[in-house]
């Protein structure tokens, strides 16, 4: 009887040691980040993407540079974007990825004034207002000419968009760089709106106001939860 007895207590006990070592593998290996594509350069695609010029045309072209292949933009005293109307959830996924390369920022350039609003590489997300355009707010995330890294301050054209500067000045042209945004908490920050989701995202590469040349590229975009 004394035999049985111990082999309940020790089959018990490796019944609750094999529970809890589930319970901490779970804990160690989260389940896999939900993602949400919005931009597929990589494989070449423009699916859903449309052009919108507001001085002349920017050239977008698809790149393939030590095997990897990018949207490249080129601008010459020109400025276009490209946009794609997709609605996205911040609750599920807030977290804007993408990853851009530039070959040399503008030189001289007052961001803050319209005559120095122009950028090697600038992605947008946008809130729309519908009806209501004054309701309308946007974020561009831009490379920087000049201003401080992380900083932000008021688009020179509207107040409804804010700029931030995610990366900043030359020292790391010629370098593909990675980014991630926390889209939901940059609105909360920049505007005191807590908002669940965004309308639009856009790229755009312009020279227009300093009459410069830049040249630059996209890689994917996409939101997750992580």
């Amino acid at each position: 009887m004394i035999s049985q007895g111990v082999g309940v207590v020790v089959s018990n006990v490796n019944g609750w040691r094999a529970i809890l070592a589930i319970t901490l593998l779970m804990v160690a290996l989260p389940g896999k980040a939900e993602e949400r594509l919005v931009a597929h350069f990589s494989a070449g695609s423009l699916h859903e993407w449309q052009e919108k010029s507001f001085v002349g045309n920017t050239r977008y072209q698809f790149v393939t540079d030590a095997g990897r292949q990018s949207l490249e933009a080129s601008a010459n005293g020109t400025a276009s974007g490209l946009f794609r109307e997709i609605t996205i959830d911040l609750n599920k996924t807030p977290y804007l990825n993408w990853s851009w390369w530039v070959d040399g920022v503008l030189q001289g350039n007052d961001e803050k004034l319209k005559s120095g609003d122009d950028y090697p590489v600038r992605i947008y997300v946008v809130v729309s207002g519908g009806f209501f355009f004054w309701r309308t707010r946007a974020i561009n995330y831009v490379w920087s000419n000049s201003q401080p890294l992380d900083s932000h301050w008021p688009n020179a054209y509207t107040r409804r968009a804010a700029m931030v500067a995610v990366r900043s000045g030359a020292e790391q042209s010629g370098q593909w760089m990675s980014e991630k945004r926390n889209v939901r908490e940059d609105f909360r920050r920049l505007f005191g709106n807590d908002i669940d989701q965004i309308d639009a995202v856009a790229i755009m590469s312009d020279s227009d106001n300093s009459g410069g040349q830049v040249r630059a590229r996209y890689g994917d975009i996409f939101f997750s939860s992580q």
